[in-house]
């Protein structure tokens, strides 16, 4: 059974105040800032919204006035704050190398502790951090949303619009839930995958919580390329979720008991690396160190830990491939790549993706004009903050669909959601699969019917 700190309680009418003591933005972080303005065109929530304080320099503007006592930490600016997707575009665009991701990462956690939401934003919150960092309890509502689906009754509700009306939060929850199967009920790979042929690595294998419920077909494909280029993977039982969902919205007590737990279940592998496919969990697994930065007992683990992380595509194209590709189609294959936030800005990995996918026969590869543009989901922020994230995946998927690919490979479960999500809405039937479902089909001959 997989336990956690619930989310940290919130006091009604609390007052309005400056920062907390606990880890604040640090002042030497916001003078970093030179106010040049080069982050407001790579920022979404700028591009969508228009407005300075809803921008990376107009937040950091705000943290350092609140640091000063100049600006009182406000519901106004709470509201600023929640308005940031986390995409950390600004860190690749900021010419001063402002670190703007430690700097959110600061203000989610004192939001939580000092801001009292309104019910239905504390209800909602709750939900979210209840349910979908645990895949045992989402799994108890697998056989009611199958019902729900299969019925035609989701359809019948997203058609009448009801839902968005009466709270558009939920709507836009239930518009992204992914089709309920028959792998969505159990996790179907063993412990321990034996390597194929001479055994180069020992790697360790997280399996997500969306990812292992509702994509269980990449976990797998995941498995069958790395054992097919020599790895044998260890998958300890006892892993639960990569603490990704609550340390971006700052649920810093939920965040810190995920991650021990997540670092105990691999602490007696022996695995020379452990292997994530989603662009989300990969880039909070690197960031342990800073989770646990005042746990004793676990800080010194922590990093050990995140230095041993690495993406799966990050991997392969690091230690090579040693199993034969075979082309997907007869002809050529033009195939767009979706770079996903926390992969492209977070871990900055965007050639790797780029490098596997040329080296699959007849794959021609495709750019998007606005790549970088977050599609609108980060995390739960298509859940919490509907209205921008639409107009974000609207964008997002005509983009991609613009480029004339005949399929759109996305290495991140939420960015897939998302995106398909707009698709439809579009009228599109662009097939959307994981870069390393490409590269399995690939080692086992597989033609694409696209």
């Amino acid at each position: 059974m997989q336990t956690a700190d619930a989310p940290t309680p919130q006091p009604d009418n609390l007052p309005e105040q400056g920062f907390d003591p606990q880890h604040p933005p640090a002042q030497e972080l916001i003078d970093a800032c030179v106010h040049c303005g080069f982050c407001l065109t790579t920022c979404p929530s700028y591009r969508v919204i228009g407005k300075e304080m809803d921008s990376p320099r107009g937040r950091i503007y705000l943290m350092d006035a609140i640091n000063k006592g100049e600006a009182e930490f406000s519901a106004t600016a709470v509201e600023h704050f929640d308005s940031c997707l986390g995409c950390l575009a600004c860190t690749t665009s900021c010419p001063s190398g402002v670190q703007y991701d430690q700097l959110i990462a600061a203000v989610r956690p004192q939001v939580t502790r000092n801001h009292s939401r309104s019910l239905p934003g504390k209800l909602l919150r709750t939900l979210i951090f209840q349910l979908f960092p645990y895949p045992d309890r989402i799994r108890l509502l697998l056989t009611p949303l199958g019902l729900y689906q299969a019925s035609g009754l989701s359809k019948l509700i997203q058609g009448s619009g009801l839902l968005k009306k009466l709270s558009p939060n939920l709507a836009a929850m239930e518009s992204l839930l992914p089709r309920v199967t028959a792998k969505s009920f159990q996790d179907n790979l063993p412990e321990v995958i034996p390597a194929v042929g001479k055994k180069r690595y020992r790697v360790g294998m997280v399996l997500g919580c969306v990812q292992r419920i509702f994509f269980s077909d990449v976990n797998e494909a995941t498995a069958r390329v790395l054992a097919a280029n020599g790895c044998e993977i260890v998958i300890p039982k006892s892993q639960g979720c990569c603490s990704a969902l609550p340390a971006h919205q700052g649920e810093e007590a939920q965040a810190q008991a995920l991650a021990r737990q997540m670092i105990d279940a691999f602490a007696d592998t022996e695995v020379d690396y452990v292997v994530i496919n989603a662009a989300g969990c990969g880039h909070t697994l690197k960031e342990y160190g800073h989770i646990l930065q005042d746990d004793d007992a676990y800080r010194d683990r922590a990093q050990a830990f995140s230095a041993s992380v690495r993406d799966v595509q990050e991997f392969l194209a690091a230690v090579g491939l040693t199993a034969e590709l075979h082309p997907l189609t007869e002809n050529a294959l033009p195939v767009v790549y979706q770079d996903a936030c926390h992969l492209l800005h977070g871990q900055k990995i965007s050639v790797q993706p780029r490098q596997l996918l040329k080296q699959i026969p007849h794959v021609q590869l495709r750019e998007p004009i606005d790549g970088a543009l977050c599609c609108g989901s980060a995390g739960v922020y298509n859940m919490l903050q509907p209205e921008v994230a639409e107009e974000l995946g609207q964008m997002k998927a005509e983009n991609l669909v613009n480029t004339g690919a005949k399929l759109i490979a996305s290495p991140n479960p939420g960015c897939s959601l998302q995106i398909q999500k707009h698709l439809q809405q579009q009228g599109q039937s662009l097939p959307l699969v994981h870069p390393i479902e490409l590269l399995d089909r690939s080692i086992r001959g597989e033609k694409l019917a696209v």
